[in-house]
């Protein structure tokens, strides 16, 4: 017991000289003054919140900021894509009224006439691929990738023989006789230009398009496959525009 005694007299000692040492340097400035004590408590309390923390500059974005950030980088592709989810049939239709009214302002000024450009033949066929192609491209599309899914050769080359022997072909119709009703032609007049024009530009076509399709159906997406086609079809319809804008077949009575 005297030991244990004696070994506690002495501990309480060398703790009683520590105690006195530290308060003797925190006096003298050796270690911080008594302002340094007060700010470093001062900062202590003063340390905002874990869910405050994200708001200093270094801490990592929220989820939403660098969605948000990331969206608006890809400037007007993204908002394209975004319109085709959102609204498919509007978009495509003014993507392609849009392609058509620049060929046809290319093909007037390849073949420019004395008579100058014609701005109600690029009305034309701006509404011809706003009202007619473009929710046609739409139905077709969706419709063939119901139809026929897979993206095989087999079934690409499928969708090629489709699109020659049905939907080109009726296309190809309509468009002539929208733009030759449009131009005051009668119904026999529009019969005879379609004897005439229909079928060199269909075998034209038949050399253009393979290409074109094969890309399309094999590569691209279904909701970029109108977007594709309509690519394609800036340099056909540059010369599709100028075969409607020949003269009407001369119908003997």
């Amino acid at each position: 017991m005297g030991s244990s005694g004696n070994t506690l007299k002495s501990l309480s000692k060398r703790c009683l000289l520590r105690l006195s040492s530290g308060s003797h340097s925190l006096l003298h400035g050796k270690s911080f003054n008594g302002a340094s004590l007060t700010s470093q408590r001062w900062r202590f309390y003063s340390l905002p919140s874990p869910h405050k923390l994200s708001s200093f500059k270094g801490s990592p974005p929220s989820r939403s900021f660098s969605t948000s950030s990331s969206s608006s980088k890809v400037g007007f592709l993204g908002w394209y894509l975004g319109k085709l989810e959102s609204k498919p049939l509007i978009t495509k239709a003014v993507t392609t009224s849009i392609i058509f009214a620049a060929a046809d302002f290319t093909s007037q000024m390849i073949t420019l006439a004395s008579s100058g450009y014609d701005s109600i033949r690029t009305l034309r066929m701006a509404g011809y691929g706003l009202l007619l192609l473009g929710p046609s491209q739409h139905l077709w599309f969706n419709l063939l990738s119901k139809s026929l899914p897979k993206r095989d050769m087999l079934t690409t080359f499928k969708k090629m023989f489709m699109g020659q022997a049905v939907y080109g072909p009726v296309s190809t119709t309509v468009f002539f006789s929208y733009n030759a009703a449009l131009q005051g032609e009668s119904g026999e007049e529009i019969v005879a230009r379609l004897k005439r024009d229909l079928l060199p530009t269909l075998i034209n076509g038949a050399m253009f398009w393979p290409i074109c399709d094969f890309v399309t159906y094999k590569f691209v997406p279904v909701h970029l496959q109108p977007l594709m086609n309509s690519s394609c079809a800036y340099i056909w319809t540059i010369y599709l525009t100028y075969m409607a804008s020949l003269k009407k077949v001369s119908v003997d009575q």
